[in-house]
């Protein structure tokens, strides 16, 4: 799960990179700066996902990402599609450690 939630906000980083080159002759000197706030805030959440309140943060991202839209509005479109992405790393994610500790917990095979 957390190397999935980390996968999804990195991407995400990447991607508020290439917006903040989109909005660079149209936008504001605040809205470029807006994207390179939420692409570093979006990399440090990557970071913060092995901690307790990291997926909390990550969905904060999700919102903040979703809310660049107002200044690039294809990222309306964009947005939700990483707020799929990061959903389904947290469900995929839940089911991968669920299967690995109940492999811990049946032990190792003897050999017959």
């Amino acid at each position: 799960m957390k190397i999935l939630g980390a996968s999804v906000l990195i991407a995400e980083s990447m991607t508020m990179g290439f917006a903040i080159l989109l909005v660079m002759k149209d936008s504001s000197q605040a809205a470029i700066i807006y994207g390179c706030v939420i692409s570093f805030l979006l990399f440090v959440a990557a970071a913060l996902v092995r901690r307790p309140g990291g997926f909390v943060i990550g969905s904060i991202m999700q919102v903040v990402m979703i809310s660049f839209g107002f200044i690039e509005p294809s990222f309306f479109i964009i947005g939700v599609v990483f707020v799929g992405l990061w959903v389904s790393a947290i469900v995929v994610g839940r089911k991968g450690e669920a299967a690995r500790a109940a492999l811990l917990a049946a032990g190792p095979k003897k050999p017959e």
